[in-house]
């Protein structure tokens, strides 16, 4: 009688399966350690001898933006991307790679379901990443078009910005341990409470059809040639992706002084005006980390706590152009309670801060 053994097509496909996952983990660690954790390494050393990260991107020195203009926009959009294209394009390389890399059987068993679990693993999975809420986008969208499930790559997208350990050690420094606890109770309600809880908004709601065809054209294609298959991948994300992300960016450069105008010392800690930030935080787009040069510049103009508060939570955590790049792969009632929850918990921030700060 002949015995049958596990040396099969499918061992054969674990074995695969395994060497493809480590690939993508190695290219994931040497570009984190290039762009993220090593300049962040002499960035802390900075923030604790001199209280300070760098001028706000916003005003720079001065006390306001410069009107709206296309000079504006176009200065904006250029010390913008110089900070962080070298994180957007890795986020762009990890997205087009999770989906050609990693297994989508072992995506699902640890983050395909609704359930606080994956939700929980999803945002711990972002702690090493500390990347803005843009340059996460894109893995976020890699992850969808893996069937991975709401929660989860909503608590990796968010957990990204909000409780990037970096950023929070740069915030201990230069503002003070009072902001810190404040973004750290605030990132972790948005990161693991928003993010769990959107998946009862997806719930009844349809799956994109871009995120169901994905995942049928990567299982068909899994004999295809990698480099087929990856080419493939990146070209439709920066398609998607890039052109709106410019656009906006432009725009948003253009509107800074509308969406934060001159706030004198009388009138920098009210209700109207934590509102105002709070949803001016929502829209507007930073690098990572530059909140904090934004608040403490801010309020050495005279803007108080409560709108510093609401900026702490709302500026890092999503952007407009953030929101249109993951547009395509969430259900929109779940984009609208993630951008209506930034700004609500945003509010309750500033509030908070009034109290302690």
């Amino acid at each position: 009688m002949v015995q049958l053994t596990d040396s099969s097509p499918a061992s054969h496909r674990n074995y695969k399966a395994a060497i493809l996952a480590v690939i993508f983990v190695l290219i994931a660690v040497a570009g984190l350690a290039y762009v993220k954790w090593w300049p962040y390494y002499g960035k802390a050393f900075k923030a604790a001898a001199e209280h300070s990260i760098g001028s706000s991107i916003i005003s720079g020195s001065s006390e306001t933006a410069p009107a709206p203009s296309w000079s504006a926009a176009v200065d904006y959009a250029a010390a913008y991307f110089k900070s962080v294209w070298k994180a957007a394009v890795l986020g762009i390389l990890l997205g087009s790679l999770v989906q050609v890399l990693l297994p989508g059987q072992w995506l699902l068993k640890v983050l395909g379901k609704a359930t606080f679990k994956s939700t929980a693993i999803g945002g711990i999975a972002s702690l090493p990443a500390m990347m803005c809420t843009c340059c996460a986008a894109p893995i976020a969208v890699g992850l969808r078009k893996k069937d991975v499930s709401v929660g989860s790559s909503l608590a990796f997208w968010l957990g990204n910005p909000t409780i990037n350990p970096a950023t929070l050690i740069f915030m201990t420094f230069v503002l003070s341990w009072k902001f810190t606890l404040l973004r750290l109770i605030f990132g972790i309600a948005l990161t693991f409470g928003v993010s769990y809880f959107a998946n009862r908004f997806a719930e009844d709601a349809k799956v994109p059809d871009e995120v169901l065809s994905s995942v049928q054209e990567n299982t068909q294609a899994d004999n295809k040639p990698f480099l087929i298959r990856w080419v493939k991948n990146i070209g439709s994300m920066l398609l998607s992706i890039v052109p709106a992300y410019l656009i906006f960016v432009l725009i948003l450069g253009a509107a800074r002084a509308w969406l934060f105008p001159e706030i004198g010392i009388s009138e920098g800690n009210h209700l109207l005006a934590i509102i105002g930030f709070a949803i001016a935080g929502m829209l507007f787009v930073i690098p990572t980390a530059a909140e904090i040069p934004i608040i403490q510049s801010f309020m050495s103009f005279g803007l108080g706590a409560g709108p510093a508060g609401a900026l702490l939570l709302t500026l890092p955590a999503v952007s407009l152009p953030s929101l249109l790049m993951i547009s395509r792969s969430y259900p929109r009632k779940v984009i609208a309670f993630v951008a209506s929850s930034v700004v609500v918990l945003g509010i309750l921030c500033g509030l908070s801060a009034m109290l302690i700060l």
